[in-house]
C-alpha cells in the first residue's frame, strides 16, 4: 500500500446514456430521474458510488484491504462483526455486542480508533466514501460514523432530457392458466434517447490523513473505477452508457489552493448545433481553459 495522499483533488466526470435509463426513480414507476423545474436529468451520488463499489469488488476480488462494506445481499452487521472479533468481542446478537462495546469502552478508551482503523484498512469503500456503522453507533462509539475523503454530487445532464415510455411485448405467458386466454404479455420500459451528464467530485487529503488513510494506490484505483465502471454495468435497462471525460484538478497543498467552483468554471460545454436535439457525444464540444487556472493548481485528463 502506498502512502496516504497529500494533495487535494477536485474532478469533473462526463458520462452519457443512449436509449437507456441511467437511474430510475422507484417512487415514479422507475422513470429516469428529472429535475421538474428545468427538465435536466439527474443521477444520484448513491447510484454512482454503487458502480464504483461493483468495479472495485470485481477488479480486486480476493485482495487484502479491498473488501466492500456496502454489498447487495450482505448485511452491514457481518462487516461490523469482523472488527468486533478483532478487539475480542464475539457476542452472537447485535444487542449483546452493543453492550459489550460499551463495557469495552470503559476499559479501553482507544477502542474507537482501533475499530475505525480496522474497518478502514479492510474495506475500500469505507476508506474512500466513509460509512455509518450501526453496530458501533448502538455501542455509543464515535467511530460509528466515518466521513470519507471522496465525495460526489448528483450528476446533472447538460441539456434537458425527454424520458420516453416504450411498450414491449413478450411471446410467452407466465402460467398455464394465462395461456388459455393470452398469447402475449405486455410491459413497458423507460428510456432517455440521449443525455450527456456531468458530475463534480472532491477528494480531501486532510480527511484521508486524519481519518481513513486513503492512499495514492486507492486514488488511482478510484480513477480507474470512474473510467471503467459502466463497462461492468451493461444491461438492457441502462442502454449504452460510457464515461467520456474525466478532468482532475490537483492542488499543491493538503487543504487546496483555490475554491472548487472556480476550477469547475473553466470547463465549458456547448452544443455544436443548438437547433438540433443532441443524440451523440459528438454533438458536443467540451473545452478546458487551463490558462485560467489559479496558481498552485494543475489539470490532468484521465479520460
Amino acid at each position: 500500500m502506498s502512502d496516504v495522499i497529500k494533495h487535494r483533488y477536485d474532478f469533473v466526470l462526463f458520462f452519457d446514456v443512449e436509449n437507456g435509463n441511467p437511474n430510475g426513480d422507484p417512487d415514479a414507476g422507475n422513470m429516469p430521474r428529472v429535475d421538474q423545474e428545468t427538465g435536466l436529468g439527474l443521477v444520484t451520488d448513491v447510484c454512482l458510488k454503487r458502480k464504483v463499489r461493483n468495479y472495485v469488488e470485481a477488479a480486486c476480488e480476493g485482495q487484502e484491504g479491498f473488501n466492500i462494506y456496502v454489498r447487495e445481499g450482505v448485511t452491514l452487521e457481518q462487516g461490523d462483526q469482523q472488527a468486533c472479533k478483532y478487539v475480542g468481542i464475539d457476542e452472537a446478537s447485535s444487542d449483546k455486542r452493543a453492550k459489550a462495546l460499551q463495557a469495552a469502552k470503559k476499559k479501553d478508551p482507544d477502542i474507537d480508533r482501533k475499530l475505525r482503523d480496522f474497518m478502514c484498512q479492510n474495506f475500500y469503500d469505507i476508506r474512500t466514501f466513509g460509512a455509518v456503522m450501526t453496530t458501533f453507533v448502538k455501542g455509543a462509539l464515535s467511530c460509528g460514523q466515518v466521513r470519507g475523503p471522496v465525495q460526489l454530487g448528483f450528476a446533472r445532464s447538460v441539456d434537458p432530457v425527454m424520458p420516453q415510455e416504450i411498450s414491449i411485448t413478450r411471446s410467452t405467458v407466465t402460467t398455464d392458466k394465462e395461456a388459455e386466454t393470452k398469447k402475449t404479455m405486455m410491459g413497458r420500459k423507460f428510456i432517455v434517447p440521449y443525455g450527456l451528464y456531468r458530475v463534480e467530485g472532491y477528494v480531501s487529503a486532510n480527511l484521508a490523513r486524519r481519518v481513513t488513510g486513503f492512499s495514492g494506490d486507492d486514488l488511482n484505483l478510484f480513477w480507474r473505477a470512474l473510467a471503467n465502471m459502466f463497462d461492468l454495468d451493461h444491461s438492457a435497462a441502462r442502454g449504452n452508457m460510457a464515461a467520456r471525460r474525466l478532468i482532475v484538478f490537483e492542488h499543491e497543498s493538503e487543504l487546496g489552493n483555490a475554491p472548487a467552483n472556480k476550477l469547475f468554471d473553466v470547463i465549458k460545454v456547448s452544443r455544436k448545433n443548438p437547433a438540433q436535439a443532441p443524440r451523440a457525444y459528438s454533438d458536443y464540444d467540451i473545452t478546458v481553459d487551463t490558462a485560467g487556472l489559479p496558481e498552485g493548481v494543475t489539470c490532468e485528463e484521465k479520460i
